[in-house]
């Protein structure tokens, strides 16, 4: 029979009692534990660039730019997030790409081919052409193989490092598939650039927003996405946000890069910034609450295609995203 505790020895250790459950329990000192984001506990997310894939001879293979082991975290993995990966897609090879998440995106980087989902979709929409600068977006459930008519790379990020995190596994579709076609995407960046309004602003950029989620103005519940162009001559004011940023380079020529660093002067320079140069078809990526400015000294308008767990952050009112100043350096 259990002891009441008014009969219990006052000199009991209550650390040996017999009450189960209390050896995973665990006590820190605030000070030890407020902010375990160090090297050897919760690894900080380190800034890391990836060139592209060649497609010289490539069978059909999936390329993931995996920093689990950096991270402390099963992988792939590129952010404790999200998982990035490079798609390559030879004719006559078809690469299937199943995830078990609830958000992928794509983005044609070379190429064109078509989509096939599983069968047990309408039949009516089972398929989706793709051609380069196309992007489209699938919930869970709809697994895609991909079919290239000429040698091709994609772009794929989606939200299995989440889940695998939680423990949890997805129920079921939480938003219909959405495709934005490159023609489309042209058109408003065109239209922006041709804005002078616009042209005064910090970012010059659309936002990829899906229908069923209003509140948030992303592309899924977990993934937020943008296509901006910077062009010739400009030097953005920096900013930050606490989502992790992985950039797609679509287009650019040499002299295109980023700042990237922790810290900015009274001025809103960054102070000691880390240079990501770019190249077309390249990936970095941009630590969260790293502040980081995009500069174009080539002579040609350059566009990027950023992609972020921040569905998740604006849906948690967590992003804090904070702007050094406005657009500046433009011809």
């Amino acid at each position: 029979m259990a002891t009441s505790p008014s009969t219990l020895d006052p000199h009991l250790d209550l650390a040996q009692a017999e009450t189960p459950f209390q050896d995973a329990a665990l006590i820190y000192d605030y000070r030890q534990a407020a902010n375990p984001i160090r090297p050897g506990l919760t690894d900080p997310i380190p800034d890391q660039r990836w060139s592209p894939p060649t497609l010289d001879g490539a069978a059909s293979r999936v390329v993931p730019l995996d920093l689990s082991a950096a991270l402390g975290c099963e992988g792939p993995a590129t952010s404790p997030g999200l998982a990035a990966h490079y798609l390559v897609v030879r004719p006559g090879e078809p690469l299937p790409a199943p995830a078990e998440a609830t958000s992928s995106l794509f983005v044609v980087i070379r190429g064109e081919g078509r989509m096939m989902l599983a069968a047990q979709h309408n039949a009516a929409a089972r398929s989706l052409e793709w051609a380069r600068g196309d992007v489209f977006v699938l919930p869970h459930g709809f697994e895609p193989v991909l079919h290239a008519q000429q040698p091709s790379l994609l772009y794929w990020v989606h939200d299995a490092p989440l889940l695998r995190y939680l423990g949890a596994a997805p129920a079921g579709a939480r938003f219909t598939p959405c495709f934005f076609s490159a023609h489309r995407l042209e058109e408003e960046i065109s239209r922006l650039l041709a804005d002078p309004v616009a042209a005064r602003g910090n970012r010059l950029s659309v936002l990829l927003a899906h229908r069923d989620l209003p509140a948030t103005r992303t592309i899924s519940h977990t993934l937020w996405a943008m296509v901006g162009a910077v062009p010739p001559g400009a030097i953005q004011a920096p900013h930050r946000h606490q989502s992790v940023a992985i950039d797609l380079i679509v287009d650019c020529d040499p002299g295109c890069h980023t700042l990237v660093g922790t810290e900015i002067d009274r001025e809103g320079r960054i102070i000691n910034p880390k240079r990501m140069d770019w190249e077309p078809g390249g990936v970095f990526l941009t630590p969260p609450g790293h502040w980081h400015s995009h500069v174009n000294e080539s002579g040609r308008t350059a566009r990027l295609l950023p992609v972020q767990d921040a569905g998740l952050h604006t849906y948690l009112r967590s992003l804090d995203i904070r702007f050094a100043g406005g657009l500046s350096g433009q011809e």
